[in-house]
């Protein structure tokens, strides 16, 4: 009761009432206009600014036109084998030699291609139907690398044609050398099955990694060429690696998403 009365006392007491009132100090008074100014800063980024995004996703290096498996038409022991990993083969060009109750019969390329695999050896005994070799659906020597990655089916329909993108080769360090330089040239139109994968790419084991978390959406990544790398392709750092790229490269790409405003996502 005691502090009450002087409360009270103070308030009915007129002593104070020509003193100036202070609203802020100037420090407060500081504090509010930054205040003021980042609350307008971010309303003006958030009508007039944009969000930039990525969609990453595995895929490897390889020819437009894929890869096919070759199989043996015959039975029998494989006697010689005519053809070396890398070389470049004509269509119906001699790939190895079968020993067969009938006699020696070649087997031949079913279409022009480079070797990549070779997976019967010299005096490996062979059915109808055994896998023998791996070829790249070529048309030249000079024919460029393109990398294919694929996409959940969800993710591809935001991706678009010409689209930057920028791809991590997995034997290269991206520490040293950086990335790949390419643009979006053709989005699948389809998810496609485990089936189609390794038919495109003659890998079953592959086409099972890729279809792992469902049908993907192939997408078709152009790469940028330069003639002032080894690579002959275009990098993120100035020469990129001192050596050439491999077709069959696993890869993992970074497709740039349009660029979305900030209100049409903060908004309901």
């Amino acid at each position: 009761m005691q502090f009450r009365r002087k409360a009270l006392s103070k308030l009915q007491s007129g002593d104070e009432f020509d003193l100036p009132v202070r609203f802020a100090r100037p420090q407060g008074r500081f504090v509010l206009c930054v205040s003021v100014l980042v609350v307008a800063a971010a309303g003006v980024w958030a009508f007039g600014g944009s969000v930039s995004a990525k969609q990453s996703a595995p895929g490897i290096l390889t020819r437009a036109q894929g890869s096919y498996l070759l199989q043996s038409p015959f039975s029998g022991q494989v006697t010689t084998v005519l053809a070396k990993e890398g070389q470049l083969l004509s269509p119906g060009a001699p790939l190895l030699q079968v020993a067969t109750e009938q006699g020696e019969r070649t087997v031949r390329a079913v279409a022009g291609g480079r070797v990549t695999g070779l997976v019967a050896k010299t005096g490996a005994v062979v059915a109808v139907g055994a896998d023998l070799a791996v070829l790249e659906r070529v048309s030249g020597a000079d024919e460029p690398l393109v990398a294919v990655l694929y996409v959940s089916g969800a993710g591809g329909a935001e991706i678009r044609v010409g689209a930057p993108v920028d791809v991590d080769v997995q034997s290269v360090p991206r520490e040293r050398f950086g990335v790949l330089r390419g643009r979006v040239k053709e989005v699948g139109r389809a998810p496609q099955t485990q089936a189609q994968i390794g038919g495109f790419l003659a890998d079953a084991p592959l086409a099972a990694q890729f279809a792992r978390q469902g049908n993907p959406v192939a997408v078709l990544v152009q790469l940028e060429r330069s003639s002032a790398t080894t690579s002959g392709y275009r990098w993120s750092t100035s020469d990129g690696p001192p050596y050439p790229l491999d077709s069959t490269t696993p890869v993992t790409g970074a497709v740039h998403l349009p660029a979305q405003r900030p209100v049409d996502w903060l908004l309901p």
